[in-house]
């Protein structure tokens, strides 16, 4: 157990050097948050992705998932650009917002790559001290693990009512990535309580009241889900609160108190790419899908899809004060998509109403 403990430490230490603020350890017991995720799947909350229950208990009980599995070393990494911009860009109608952790590389890459380099110097530790048959498995939010259930019990934060991870030195602005392992390592038992209080900011300010509930999300209300997962026709209500966001939506971690204390991120990979912080809607409008397919490669953007896209930004163009040149992109869009068609057409008719308004004689 000595040595398991040394290597404990070490790992954080490791973790560090590779660019993680912050590297926990727990078991694999998740059956508080197991229960939890069975509830939210039963109210529907889930909306349509479907990946969330088709592997069973195998999300929340990671020995299943890879068997062997004794412990879950959590890890998170500061995203933050310098100027995150978030009131700013959300205020400028014709700017388009993107969720801030989607303006740099793609943070799957990122993450798997400094996680499977931290198994690699655990491995090389263990062949040089130890006979122990080493395994590992990294996930990056790309499997059926409940990433901020197994943080929340390695010591790196706690579930805030958003349901998003909070901490109370860095916020919610992180990304989280977890290495399942066979080795016996001591597991942390930090006193982290949950921190949100009275307060209920973030459901204020959700624009669709997506949050019904402390630490109960909608999918089926959220901008996030539309914006991202939703490959089909976005309800016309959700149109109507969506403003400029594009994809995704960061309203209630920008409103959040405890993200006064977040630190804007070190890593090159995350500093904003193709002026995603910036950009006009009719700039990103304009693109071609092969221009799409180009300029979102190695983002996070891409899982959206061009249809996703053009769509979203259509109810953007839509939202947006009234401009001539708005109306003629829309006007001269031409795409194949029934369902994109239909977005259009509905941000026609929105830019046609507020032209009315502004100049009801003609």
């Amino acid at each position: 157990m000595e040595n398991y403990l040394e290597l404990a430490h070490a790992i954080k230490s490791w973790g560090k050097e590779l660019g993680f603020q912050q590297t926990g350890i727990t078991d694999t017991d998740l059956g508080k948050h197991e229960t939890h995720l069975k509830n939210w799947l039963e109210k529907g909350f889930a909306a349509d992705m479907q990946y969330m229950s088709k592997h069973g208990e195998k999300r929340s009980r990671p020995d299943m998932l890879i068997p062997g599995t004794i412990r879950i070393i959590s890890a998170r990494m500061d995203y933050l650009p310098d100027d995150a911009n978030v009131e700013k860009t959300l205020s400028s109608p014709s700017k388009a917002y993107i969720a801030r952790y989607a303006l740099g590389r793609d943070y799957h890459k990122v993450l798997r790559a400094r996680l499977r380099a931290l198994t690699d110097r655990i491995n090389d530790h263990l062949n040089d001290t130890d006979s122990f048959e080493f395994s590992a498995r990294v996930f990056t939010d790309s499997a059926p693990v409940l990433e901020k259930g197994a943080a929340e019990k390695a010591g790196l934060g706690w579930i805030g009512k958003n349901t998003l991870l909070l901490n109370e030195s860095a916020g919610s602005w992180f990304f989280l990535g977890e290495i399942y392992t066979n080795i016996p390592l001591p597991i942390d038992k930090p006193d982290v309580s949950n921190r949100c209080g009275s307060c209920s900011a973030c459901m204020d300010v959700c624009p669709t009241r997506a949050i019904v509930a402390p630490y109960e999300l909608d999918s089926r209300r959220c901008i996030s889900y539309h914006t991202i997962e939703n490959r089909g026709v976005i309800p016309i209500p959700i149109r109507e609160r969506m403003g400029n966001r594009i994809f995704g939506c960061d309203d209630c971690q920008a409103i959040c108190p405890w993200n006064r204390y977040a630190q804007p991120t070190a890593e090159p990979d995350f500093k904003p790419r193709n002026d995603f912080d910036s950009a006009s809607l009719l700039s990103l409008f304009g693109w071609t899908e092969e221009e799409f397919s180009k300029n979102t490669q190695g983002s996070a953007i891409r899982r959206t899809g061009y249809d996703g896209w053009i769509r979203n930004i259509s109810i953007a163009l839509g939202n947006a004060d009234y401009s001539p040149e708005i109306l003629a992109a829309l006007s001269g869009k031409q795409h194949t998509s029934d369902m994109v068609r239909e977005h259009v057409d509905w941000a026609i008719q929105q830019q046609l109403a507020k032209k009315e308004v502004r100049s009801p004689n003609g």
